[in-house]
């Protein structure tokens, strides 16, 4: 089997990443963009028990599975999902004095990370999990061809 595109290309895709999340957040700083999608990931992270977690990981990109899985505490009991305000206002708490994230946080990093990541694989994982995860990652778009994939 050749070697994944995300293991091969990881630097590439996620410069990539960033980009897009920076200028989809109206951020200057790839830092910033960072702490917002980690944060993101955090939150998403708190809902899932450790497989699910791990299942998830599987079909993100190469970095951002390294940063979903980074200073997981698996023994913690997952939390429910609530209104996407408070999901919000969690992101925001990451880090929280060198955080900038905006508002449109998690719309924003569902919407850049669907660009690499394989829709049939994401849709198929995001069913077997609790119910919310499918809205979590949920974006609207006008034109489908936005979000796929980017990089393969």
């Amino acid at each position: 089997m050749p070697m994944p595109w995300t293991y091969r290309h990881a630097s590439k895709e996620w410069r990539a990443i960033l980009d897009d999340l920076r200028d989809r957040m109206d951020l200057t700083s790839e830092n910033s963009a960072y702490t917002a999608m980690d944060g993101v990931l955090q939150v998403f992270r708190r809902r899932l028990t450790a497989q699910q977690g791990l299942d998830f990981a599987s079909v993100l990109p190469a970095v951002p599975r390294a940063i979903f899985v980074a200073g997981w505490q698996v023994q913690t009991r997952p939390l429910p999902f609530v209104e996407r305000e408070a999901l919000v206002r969690e992101v925001k708490k990451v880090r929280q004095n060198h955080n900038l994230t905006p508002d449109n946080a998690i719309e924003a990093t569902a919407w850049s990370l669907r660009r690499y990541m394989n829709k049939a694989d994401l849709e198929r994982i995001l069913a077997s999990l609790p119910e919310g995860a499918v809205q979590f990652w949920h974006v609207d778009v006008t034109d489908p061809r936005e979000i796929e994939p980017r990089i393969f």
